[in-house]
């Protein structure tokens, strides 16, 4: 991670900070006399709407030739599809050449997770991934296949075993010289996550109670993965494959529509009102983070295209303790996938 001053670091995680980014900041725009992308290929989760349809929209403005949505709905896929397409047409001179194909990816299964990356391998190149699907959930859903709360499942764990499968794909369609990204969008929330899970052991097991805040579990969820995408580039070099975490700021979007009509919704509905940028606005950091940072954004959160802090914990010793803990928990939940041996594999 890079140095930043406790004193830094704790001021980033307040609340004026926040409202000072979300009224006087924005990510930059990325402009194709900057960044051409002609000829690679990326994939977009979650991208039928929300910041990854807008994400999706900026990455073919800047000559993207093959961008792969990956949606649960197949049937929504195809609609973001098409509007993506009839955008572009009249816009590129090459949009005849330009394919956009919708694949499907459930990441409350790991049976979809699977079965998507293992049809990643066909593919000719894959030059980044941007992990933005995620959930909000209003009331404690346990997923059906593995009796785990349904955020942490799709936020955390899906989104980590997604990621460490897709690692050696784009290693090999990559060099060292040039090596694939994987972006995992992130969030202001972790900062403020209350965690009040942080002293169970075994700690997955704590996010099954059925007791939990709605609201708090979102941002512990995001955590998680910030703790993740730190363990994991301390064990994966840039030179394999370049992993940031972008935060997009309080966005317009659909995230908390569970909420509609409860105490809650109405506060948030205000702040967003106030506050939440156009997800257009919002993309620009996903885009950002996957085609403009190198190297130097291995493990790192970026906001408003610059490098910053995560969330306070994660430079306390505690959070040291944490991260060692859940660690050794997300390899055993996924070594059915044999997830060590494939990060054993990249020192071969």
């Amino acid at each position: 991670m890079s140095n930043f001053t406790p004193a830094a670091i704790e001021k980033r995680a307040t609340q004026g900070a926040f409202f000072k980014r979300q009224l006087f900041n924005e990510p930059p725009v990325t402009s194709r006399q900057k960044v051409d992308l002609t000829g690679q290929t990326i994939i977009v989760t979650g991208a039928n709407t929300g910041l990854g349809l807008e994400c999706s929209k900026q990455l073919l403005e800047l000559g993207l030739s093959q961008l792969i949505i990956a949606v649960r709905s197949i049937a929504k896929g195809e609609e973001a599809k098409q509007q993506l397409l009839n955008q572009y047409r009249g816009q590129r001179s090459d949009s005849s050449k330009v394919r956009v194909e919708v694949w499907p990816l459930d990441l409350a299964s790991y049976e979809s997770i699977l079965a998507f990356v293992e049809r990643t391998k066909t593919l000719d190149r894959l030059d980044v991934v941007v992990n933005n699907a995620g959930i909000s959930k209003r009331v404690f859903t346990p997923n059906v296949f593995t009796g785990h709360e349904e955020s942490v499942q799709v936020n955390f764990l899906s989104t980590a075993l997604l990621t460490l499968l897709l690692i050696p794909v784009l290693r090999s369609k990559n060099t060292p010289q040039r090596p694939g990204r994987i972006t995992i969008v992130s969030s202001d929330t972790p900062a403020w996550a209350k965690f009040k899970e942080q002293d169970t052991r075994p700690l997955l097991a704590g996010f099954d109670d059925k007791a939990f805040f709605s609201v708090d579990r979102y941002a512990t969820s995001k955590l998680l993965g910030q703790f993740f995408i730190y363990e994991l580039t301390k064990r994966v070099p840039s030179s394999v494959v370049v992993i940031n975490g972008p935060n997009p700021g309080l966005c317009k979007s659909g995230l908390v529509r569970e909420y509609r009509g409860t105490f809650f919704g109405f506060i948030f509905g205000i702040m967003e009102a106030i506050l939440a940028r156009k997800p257009a606005v919002g993309a620009r950091a996903l885009t950002d983070a996957a085609v403009n940072h190198g190297p130097e954004s291995h493990g790192q959160f970026i906001e408003d295209g610059k490098l910053a802090a995560w969330a306070p914990i994660l430079y306390k010793s505690k959070g040291e303790k944490i991260r060692k803990q859940l660690w050794e928990e997300l390899m055993g939940e996924l070594a059915f996938a044999g997830v060590e041996d494939i990060l054993k594999g990249l020192s071969a």
